[in-house]
């Protein structure tokens, strides 16, 4: 009886004993219940989350909505978006408006304290940069002083350039505006010098301008942006739901398992992919929900891989090189943590 005990307690010490499905907690069984997963998105940025012709949310942030959705429930059209400006994300998200923030949304200590949130993953390593017109001869960031700066409130961008101006002593007028189509449209209509928010949406912002070749991003970037999405503080299964689906997206991508060929990959012998596509162990059931979590979240939407490439890569009309958001094989930070 005492080595049946030790075998038994020693088994589950290992990982061997783990096939009970984790309790569902309060926001998993709330987006059970409702039959879908509500998603804060940005009211347009390009390559992250923008309508197309059809009305239909695209860009990584959206995709990173409905791989959630998709590992959850096991069908990615579930996914419900709704558009938040930057001063209304973060209390939508405290007040659990939406279940997760995908939304362009900088991981930053306050926020991630004070605001009662949890940042899950890093799906975009981002900095802040500069937009303005070719015509004005400006190839650096120091060349913009006394100029007039659009920006956005409520965003990291308000601030950092505040401590730009402040730590390089150069005076510059910030244009301040509520929405970030009106700091655009101010920036098209002339009543600024430059643009300033993340590099990857000024790309994305000149790629949609009448004469993209007009306007060009300069090449210094003024702080950090590490592009997170985030749940709210006591939910730590939604938590790690969110977490790990990410996580899941990058390791696919460094394992070579496609959406086109996924379901072939449910054959292969690799431990590392069986146990990603739930042949083996209990990982999903760990967090409340099937093992074929990770294969309906790649099915859906594709590996981290894909996801950029279509959304913000070369073939996209924004054009990004992957740089440092490429996996960490090939020079980049995407490192997903193992599934094991």
């Amino acid at each position: 009886m005492r080595i049946t005990a030790a075998i038994g307690a020693a088994l589950l010490l290992s990982g061997g004993a783990l096939a009970q499905t984790a309790s569902p907690g309060p926001t998993l069984s709330a987006v059970r219940d409702r039959g879908a997963v509500i998603c804060g998105s940005h009211p347009g940025a390009p390559g992250f989350s923008t309508l197309d012709s059809q009305g239909v949310t695209r860009g990584l942030d959206a995709d990173t909505c409905r791989a959630v959705t998709a590992a959850v429930l096991g069908d990615a059209s579930k996914a419900r978006f709704v558009v938040l400006s930057s001063q209304a994300r973060l209390p939508a998200l405290q007040s659990g408006q939406v279940d997760v923030l995908p939304r362009t949304t900088t991981w930053t200590q306050t926020r991630d304290t004070a605001n009662g949130l949890n940042f899950t993953a890093v799906t975009f390593y981002d900095g802040q940069g500069f937009l303005v017109r070719r015509s004005a001869n400006v190839a650096r960031a120091r060349d913009l002083a006394g100029a007039t700066i659009c920006v956005t409130s409520g965003t990291t961008n308000e601030l950092n350039l505040a401590d730009w101006s402040r730590s390089n002593n150069i005076a510059v007028q910030p244009l301040v505006f509520d929405q970030n189509e009106e700091t655009r449209n101010a920036y098209i209509s002339g009543r600024c010098d430059a643009f300033t928010t993340d590099a990857s949406q000024l790309a994305g912002i000149r790629s949609a301008l009448r004469n993209p070749e007009e306007h060009t991003i300069l090449p210094d970037i003024i702080s950090k942006e590490p592009l997170s999405p985030a749940v709210r503080h006591g939910d730590d299964q939604w938590f790690d739901i969110v977490r790990w689906t990410v996580f899941a997206l990058i390791e696919a991508e460094e394992l070579g398992i496609t959406q086109a060929n996924v379901e072939e990959m449910l054959a292969s012998p690799n431990p590392a992919i069986r146990r990603l596509l739930g042949n083996s162990g209990d990982h999903g059931p760990l967090m409340g929900i099937d093992r074929r979590w990770a294969y309906n979240a790649i099915k859906a939407v594709g590996n981290y891989g894909e996801i950029f490439e279509r959304n913000l890569g070369r073939g996209s009309p924004i054009g990004l090189q992957r740089g440092v958001n490429d996996l960490w094989t090939r020079g980049g930070l995407m490192y997903a943590m193992p599934i094991r």
